[in-house]
């Protein structure tokens, strides 16, 4: 009796804890708060981003903004005061394909036909690099979709490519075992068109793709808002991607209601399907979304410091770039892997973005650069994936500058500049920029008497080099031999090994 009573006592308890577990989140911001950031987001650590659509046709100037720039034909003032100069892409598209009243943007969308898109090879790649999840977007501010939409008829499986970019990626994805997320803009295509008679954008039977004419800087519309949720809400649910992004828009205070609806849903969808999602937003001008109830996204930008909630830069190869163009200018290979180690010290990600040409095709530029990540990365993963923050990010002369694309504004970092990562009884140093000549490093952070690290050091290897080096803990630094044979490109990484920490004091308990 007393066996029967203690199972349905014990059968009992299992389920309320599965019920405390399976809570459904509600609409709420002290329910949404209530979410985890799931641990495979914090060990993924980099991931690509894929801007692609109608406006690598043209493949000039401003980029994806090219649908936003290219109706600005400036204004003449009055009494002989300076007018409004036409924009470049304005000027641009008048030359190569008429004025705008002549050829309006959607006339790009039959000449996007990714003739030669491929998804495994993209894919490929993507592996080849390193990364560990992967974010095409869903549909830029133009509202094109690039997967099979039930909303709209603007979309690749019917017009341009006749393809469902999205769900071949994520079919090749998931073969690989990548994470895969898909991002929408929508929400600032409210502000995206220039509306005036003489333009396509006012034509009745194109306002299911341009919308209602209005002010471009007035608030969003309820309607409008109400089909963002709807177009927002077919992607989670017909593809269930691991990770959703947002652009800025979705911060604006017009989303307010639906925002927190949207999160609630995706979140209890993941639930559903047993599957941890994460939602990236930004807080450029606004802050949507309290702290811990989402990850926050900081747009080509960096932190200073270590957060303590796992973050993530969204950064592209093309610098202010996100879509191809023919001029598309990319740094080195080094200043993107620096970049990666910087933020990943942080508690960060990076989504680094790359820019299909109109015909499906990543340069063979970018690839050089995605494949050289992906060699360092072979080498020194190690201390990157499933890393988690040191007690202090780093050392040197360098920090982030904390501002909107800050990124744009950094200079690069010195030989004297270090990062450093952790996993378990493992420190990871790296030496941002190699200097030549030099014999020793002294890593100012792991001396016996800075009580950082509290466990002695048993082992100190340099992460691709087979040889021994020296090394000697002193009561302000560990200084390490610097081999003269290093044939190493790149970041230099060294791996720390500290003796066990007893296992008295160790977490016993998940």
């Amino acid at each position: 009796m007393k066996t029967k009573h203690l199972l349905s006592a014990l059968g009992l308890a299992i389920c309320i804890q599965s019920s405390i577990a399976q809570e459904k989140f509600k609409p709420e911001w002290n329910s949404l708060k209530k979410y985890d950031i799931p641990e495979w987001f914090r060990d993924v650590k980099f991931g690509i981003f894929i801007h692609w659509g109608p406006t690598t046709v043209p493949a000039h100037g401003s980029s994806e903004w090219y649908g936003y720039h290219m109706w600005a034909e400036g204004e003449v003032e009055a009494l002989g005061n300076p007018g409004v100069a036409p924009s470049d892409d304005y000027k641009f598209h008048s030359k190569t394909f008429g004025k705008p009243e002549e050829f309006g943007y959607t006339k790009f969308i039959p000449e996007f036909k990714a003739e030669q898109f491929n998804a495994k090879e993209w894919v490929d790649l993507f592996v080849e690099a390193g990364a560990k999840y992967v974010v095409p977007v869903g549909e830029h501010c133009d509202g094109f979709a690039m997967y099979d939409s039930k909303i709209t008829r603007w979309k690749s499986t019917e017009m341009g490519p006749k393809k469902d970019i999205v769900g071949s990626i994520f079919k090749e994805a998931k073969k690989h075992g990548l994470k895969v997320g898909m991002s929408s803009h929508y929400a600032y295509g409210w502000h995206w068109w220039t509306y005036k008679d003489k333009f396509e954008t006012t034509n009745p039977e194109l306002e299911d793709f341009y919308w209602k004419k209005h002010d471009r800087w007035e608030p969003a519309s309820k309607a409008y808002v109400k089909n963002w949720y709807k177009r927002s809400m077919d992607m989670i649910t017909q593809y269930k991607p691991d990770l959703f992004w947002l652009d800025l828009g979705f911060s604006e205070p017009a989303y307010e209601e639906y925002r927190k609806k949207l999160l609630a849903n995706y979140y209890n969808q993941g639930l559903k399907e047993n599957q941890e999602v994460v939602l990236n937003y930004k807080n450029i001008k606004w802050k949507p979304v309290p702290d811990g109830a989402a990850v926050l996204d900081i747009e080509s930008g960096k932190l200073d410091r270590i957060r303590e909630e796992a973050w993530q830069t969204d950064m592209s190869l093309g610098g202010w770039r996100w879509g191809y163009t023919d001029d598309y200018q990319m740094r080195e290979a080094a200043a993107y892997i620096n970049d990666l180690v910087d933020i990943v010290s942080k508690n960060g990600c990076l989504l680094l973005n790359v820019a299909p040409n109109k015909h499906g095709v990543i340069p063979e530029d970018q690839q050089a650069i995605l494949k050289e990540i992906g060699a360092w990365l072979k080498i020194n993963g190690e201390g990157i994936y499933k890393s988690r923050p040191f007690t202090v990010f780093g050392q040197g002369p360098t920090n982030a500058i904390m501002k909107l694309h800050g990124n744009m504004h950094d200079k690069g970092f010195t030989a004297n500049d270090v990062r450093y990562t952790k996993n378990k009884q493992t420190v990871y140093a790296f030496i941002l920029k190699q200097k030549k000549g030099r014999t020793s490093f002294s890593f100012d952070a792991l001396g016996t008497e800075d009580r950082v690290l509290t466990d002695a050091i048993k082992k100190v290897s340099i992460m691709g080099y087979d040889g021994a080096i020296k090394w000697i803990q002193k009561e302000n630094e560990l200084v390490v031999e610097l081999p003269t044979n290093l044939n190493l490109k790149n970041a230099l990484g060294f791996k720390i090994e500290l003796e066990d920490a007893p296992s008295d004091i160790l977490k016993t308990k998940k």
